[in-house]
């Protein structure tokens, strides 16, 4: 797409935007319902496209990709009313009488850019909530997920107005003139790296931004725990969709006197999950390409292997891997793994594990494994986090009534069910009086008027 072709594409938008169809409710629903068909009718070819991208099993399709969107969906055709009903406050005496509204407007064009990883949920699930709200969006997918991507411009095209909701294809180049351009919001979900270029170029124009980024999330295991539960929940955490999400386990802060008991439990819950070759399982995925295969295999060589640790790049195929003697100054723990690796750090004392948390970046999300409640609210409170579980992982992502987002260096915004379309709307606040009891105490001359100011203001 060139800039002549882009800047025409952007006019029908804020055309489509300033008639007002998409204030109407009706139209809202009309267009959500539309959508919701456009999954529910396409999706074992959306399922084939993520097999083809990802090695996705249909069963991590589904729950991951698009009957979460679709839950999404019907969530926000249910509420719709509700969320866009202005909302009454309290209104100070001194306005008196007065009554104070808060109004839901939508923004108005919205890009929404997405990644490669969960290629339809984390495109999609933003565009409920900017539809809801009344936007027109431009959708941007990550190429990376190439049959995904072409696959969804194409059902966007074909179920959606294009002045109203359009979907472009492309690279970085693409990306870089999408972001010269000033749309009045932008939700952006990727690494922290292409987080910044997006809100520099929002800087530009003064746009809003929803960053929905990632980050080392570590996953602390206290010894007063179930060991089958807790090693079966984080196998499974760890490696659905090969490991590649942003709400994966990244690395393991273990209590030292039931490491070996744990990692034996692990290694056993995977060839419970995948059999003794993970790489004959229908249930494993694939890495998304061979540059992404590349980085992961030299990660291996920090710490020993002590499960897994074997690869093939014709197939993109990286066995579930567990690495014990690991440090903090190690490669794999300087950067986001974003795969099917999982570190193991010892610890002795909780205040070790803390501090370990505590000089990293903000993850998006943290996980602790305890029985005990006062651990449980230490964790809570000494460490900061996006989002996370207790004796559980990666499920708070799939709450609706959640908000979903991260902070400091895991993103800035959340989202889901309502939060999307709080995301994705202006609250415009009015205060609406009549002419009577026009207090002559606010207008000058101020004498003797600061007393009975200080009484009812």
């Amino acid at each position: 797409m060139d800039r002549t072709t882009l800047a025409a594409l952007l006019a029908d938008h804020r055309a489509f935007f300033t008639a007002n169809r998409t204030k109407d409710l009706s139209f809202r629903r009309e267009q959500l319902k539309q959508l919701r068909h456009m999954i529910v009718r396409n999706e074992a070819a959306l399922f084939e496209a993520l097999k083809q991208d990802l090695g996705k099993p249909a069963f991590e399709s589904y729950g991951g990709e698009t009957g979460f969107v679709v839950r999404e969906i019907d969530g926000a055709l249910k509420n719709l009313d509700r969320w866009a009903k202005p909302r009454r406050v309290t209104t100070p005496l001194a306005y008196f009488p007065g009554k104070s509204r808060i109004y839901q407007e939508p923004y108005g064009v919205a890009m929404i850019i997405g990644p490669w990883n969960f290629p339809v949920q984390l495109m999609l699930t933003p565009l409920v909530g900017a539809m809801a709200a009344g936007n027109c969006a431009l959708l941007k997918p990550s190429i990376t997920a190439l049959h995904t991507s072409h696959l969804l411009a194409q059902l966007i095209k074909d179920h959606f107005d294009p002045a109203y909701i359009s979907c472009v294809e492309g690279g970085a180049e693409t990306t870089q003139l999408l972001l010269a351009e000033r749309f009045d919001y932008l939700f952006f979900t990727g690494g922290p790296a292409v987080g910044r270029i997006v809100m520099t170029a929002a800087a530009r124009h003064l746009t809003p931004v929803t960053l929905e980024l990632g980050g080392k999330n570590p996953c602390i295991v206290d010894k007063d725990i179930d060991l089958d539960v807790t090693a079966r929940r984080i196998v499974w955490g760890k490696f659905f969709n090969c490991g590649q999400s942003c709400v994966a386990p990244d690395y393991l802060l273990v209590r030292r006197d039931i490491k070996k008991p744990l990692l034996g439990r692990i290694a056993a819950a995977v060839q419970q999950f995948y059999g003794t070759d993970p790489s004959q399982s229908p249930d494993y995925g694939r890495i998304i390409d061979h540059g992404h295969f590349d980085r992961i295999m030299r990660l291996l060589g920090s710490g020993t292997v002590i499960l897994g640790g074997t690869g093939d790049r014709p197939t993109r195929y990286i066995a579930p891997t567990i690495l014990d003697n690991i440090t903090t100054g190690d490669a794999i723990m300087q950067e986001e793994i974003f795969g099917p690796l999982l570190p193991v750090l010892p610890y002795d004392e909780i205040d070790q594990a803390i501090a370990v948390v505590n000089k990293m970046p903000k993850p998006l999300a943290l996980y602790l494994f305890s029985r005990g409640r006062k651990l449980q609210q230490r964790i809570l409170r000494d460490t900061s986090a996006g989002g996370g579980c207790i004796n559980d992982v990666v499920i708070q992502e799939s709450s609706d009534s959640l908000p979903f987002g991260g902070v400091g260096e895991s993103g800035i915004g959340a989202y889901h069910g309502k939060l999307s379309f709080d995301a994705f709307s202006h609250q415009r606040s009015i205060i609406r009086r009549g002419f009577l009891f026009d207090v002559r105490l606010r207008y000058p001359p101020y004498k003797d008027h600061l007393k009975w100011v200080r009484k009812f203001w």
